[in-house]
């Protein structure tokens, strides 16, 4: 009987804290590192500040967390989509997941798959919109990771897939199934809000394609829908530096001062996490009812849906 070749999936995903106690450590790791966020005085204090950011930061995401079970569910996510891509490309392929910012990390990633005999790998960012700042360095962690540990494994990436249509295809069902939820009377009053994750300015000004990317997949979304009124803003700002607009939070306001019903589609971010379960379902909820908004939804994330499984499946298979 013929053996068959193995070959690995990667998933490359942020990674989140998977405990309380995570949460310190987890935002060391983010802060320390400049190709995600470059701190004032340079390379040589970066890790000396992104230590005593993460001290004080720590207290309040505590909480966040704390709203959302005490733990991300990103890795439980990433992990399925890892698992059920892999089952759908077939037999051969063995699913992986590399963390930028925790476990499972790339070093570890890289010896399982060599214990594993495989030399073989196609490694798939989960950031549809490319950046620097997220694909660019997980991408670069991993690729490090290769060079020191398993120099012998061949990996194609795939780095970018903001217009795959059957990525637009899935996004465009998760839209459909949350305009579903819109109460008749509000369906005439409605506004769809794109928000992303926000970049400081000077990465876009620099020339990262992450905004123009945004910007197309919405596009191709609003096109599939067919929604005449939609707008994009940009969550997660924090620290004093000049960040991409406008900001979501603003656009709340301003959608609750024309009386606009908001369905909010978080664009940027393919499953449950920090982000859409508190700053979307708490923190925007609140702020839509402080400012007038008749009525405030999510539509479902990605996760693992069938339909974005085989926009996955179909990605590996046709790049």
């Amino acid at each position: 009987m013929m053996t068959v070749s193995k070959k690995a999936l990667v998933l490359l995903n942020m990674g989140g804290p998977d405990s309380i106690e995570a949460v310190e450590p987890f935002l060391y790791n983010l802060f320390a590192d400049r190709d995600l966020i470059q701190l004032p005085l340079g390379a040589l204090l970066q890790k000396p500040l992104a230590k005593l950011i993460s001290h004080f930061r720590a207290k309040s995401v505590r909480e966040n967390y704390r709203r959302i079970g005490g733990k991300s569910p990103l890795l439980y996510w990433t992990q399925l989509q890892a698992q059920k891509t892999a089952a759908a490309l077939g037999e051969e392929w063995v699913p992986f997941v590399a963390m930028r910012y925790w476990a499972p990390r790339a070093d570890e990633v890289v010896q399982a798959i060599r214990a594993q005999g495989i030399d073989e790998a196609v490694v798939v960012s989960l950031y549809p919109h490319y950046t620097g700042a997220t694909t660019g360095s997980s991408v670069k962690d991993f690729q490090r990771a290769v060079k020191n540990g398993y120099p012998d494994l061949q990996c194609r990436y795939i780095e970018e897939w903001h217009d795959w249509p059957a990525y637009l295809d899935a996004l465009a069902d998760c839209v459909r199934e949350g305009l579903a939820a819109v109460p008749v009377a509000q369906r005439d009053n409605l506004r769809l809000l794109f928000s992303a994750h926000a970049l400081p300015q000077k990465f876009i000004d620099r020339g990262d394609p992450y905004q123009k990317h945004v910007e197309e997949t919405v596009a191709g979304v609003v096109k599939r829908v067919g929604c005449a009124d939609a707008m994009i803003g940009y969550q997660s700002r924090s620290g004093p530096v000049q960040w991409m607009e406008p900001d979501t939070l603003e656009l709340i306001a301003a959608a609750g001062a024309e009386g606009k019903a908001l369905l909010v589609v978080p664009v940027s971010f393919v499953s449950d996490h920090i982000e859409t379960l508190e700053e979307v379902d708490v923190e925007f909820r609140d702020h839509a009812g402080q400012h007038g908004v008749p009525w405030f939804g999510r539509v479902p994330a990605l996760n693992d849906r069938p339909a974005f499984i085989a926009a996955l499946a179909e990605l590996v298979n046709r790049n």
